[in-house]
């Protein structure tokens, strides 16, 4: 099966961070900005690295973009440059679009007119650290609204051996266990009774303050 060909645009410190990492995990990866310093920087790193004014149609289909699996659009603060490529994109049928925004606004925009996924990492940087803080077992933090988010959890040696039923989660801080992470296996119907491993993870739905809670509980423990 062939890998998966991604195109990042815009090579600023987000759009250049996941270009290099993409072509370092074996990738085929286009690297496109308009400032041909910023093009030269990743030339040596990528499988493509090109100047161009994503803006202008023509020039973008010239690339043949449309070939690409994934486009990640990472311009950085014009935002009317960022949607303008992303309406081409959609237009040129890319398969898949994940753009950056600035703020919610933007992303809202970007969603709208046809971005797959909207990602803020600035934000989503400041809480993954936050969360790590608060405990270290938190692996991931996906927020869904202003009120409710999805946290990865690695269980915590306290609470290994110890079943479902046995915490009881949902009483306790009115979260629900949506699925257990082991061995690379998704198990979205956790028996209430099966004892917890050490190398499990907890996928875990909640309110914001109730998650805290919990991370705060477990941090503890």
């Amino acid at each position: 099966m062939a890998k998966k060909q991604f195109a990042v645009i815009g090579l600023g410190r987000f759009g250049s961070s996941v270009a290099k990492f993409l072509a370092e995990m074996g990738y085929e990866v286009l690297a496109i900005d308009e400032d041909q310093e910023r093009v030269q920087d990743v030339a040596h790193i990528v499988t493509h690295a090109v100047s161009a004014d994503t803006t202008d149609e023509e020039a973008i289909r010239a690339l043949g973009i449309r070939n690409f699996d994934v486009v990640v659009v990472a311009i950085g603060q014009n935002i009317q440059a960022s949607i303008l490529t992303t309406l081409i994109l959609k237009d040129l049928g890319v398969p898949q679009i994940i753009a950056k925004a600035q703020n919610e606004l933007h992303g809202k925009v970007l969603s709208k007119i046809g971005a797959d996924k909207v990602v803020f990492p600035e934000r989503d940087m400041g809480l993954r650290v936050a969360h790590h803080l608060i405990s270290p077992n938190i692996l991931e933090h996906i927020e869904l609204s202003s009120d409710y988010s999805i946290v990865e959890m690695k269980v915590p040696s306290s609470i290994v051996g110890k079943s479902l039923k046995q915490l009881d989660i949902r009483v306790k801080y009115n979260c629900n266990v949506l699925a257990v992470k082991r061995d690379g296996e998704m198990n979205i119907t956790p028996r209430p009774d099966e004892s917890l491993c050490a190398d499990d993870v907890l996928v875990i739905v909640g309110r914001n303050e109730q998650l805290t809670r919990l991370e705060q509980a477990y941090a503890e423990a």
